[in-house]
């Protein structure tokens, strides 16, 4: 099958259901945006994952899985979101043994399978099918000062003086919004070394 590969655009405090939160994939060559509402444990462990440098002082659940598909001397090839029924997304992920090149595939939530993605650089893919029933295409404004969700979502922190990202990174702290704040704090210190 054609499958279509998508990278990892953000995630934000999803402003339709309360608590939730919206990841945001993105079809690398048409910029068709496939939102996928998850919970917040998911959307903190994708976020911690994305985050290499960050490690919680006690193994995280897809951390825990994680090590045991490596010690298992298994590795995840990828992970395909090949449905979406009622609004609810479908994913497999496809793990191959090291030793004898057999093939495991795993029902999964989207959530947990990006979960797990990102853990193993492992790229993530859709069907045609599923991109054009769940897709949008959406044009991501330039960023403003006005909320950090917005900025982190565009993924496009680049644009912005360091005095912006640290008032941006105050305003995280102070909203409580951490996955932002982390974000917008890597990238204060990856300037920060450019400088020194």
């Amino acid at each position: 099958m054609d499958y279509k590969r998508l990278i990892i655009r953000g995630i934000s405090y999803s402003q339709t259901q309360s608590g939730a939160y919206a990841l945001l994939l993105e079809h690398e060559e048409t910029n068709v945006k496939l939102p996928v509402v998850i919970g917040n444990f998911e959307a903190q462990s994708i976020s911690l994952g994305l985050e290499k440098d960050i490690h919680p002082p006690r193994p995280l659940t897809h951390d825990l899985f994680a090590k045991f598909v490596a010690i298992t001397n298994y590795e995840l090839v990828s992970v395909i979101i090949y449905q979406i029924i009622d609004g609810v997304f479908f994913s497999n992920i496809n793990f191959k043994n090291k030793a004898n090149n057999e093939e495991l595939i795993m029902d999964a939530r989207t959530s947990d399978a990006v979960a797990m993605a990102v853990r193993f650089d492992a790229p993530i893919y859709t069907t045609p099918q599923v991109l054009s029933e769940a897709g949008i295409l959406l044009e991501l404004d330039e960023p403003s000062i006005e909320g950090s969700e917005e900025v982190i979502a565009e993924g496009d922190l680049a644009s912005l003086t360091l005095e912006d990202l640290q008032k941006l990174l105050e305003d995280a702290v102070k909203d409580e919004d951490f996955d932002a704040a982390m974000e917008l704090q890597q990238e204060i210190k990856k300037r920060n070394k450019k400088i020194e």
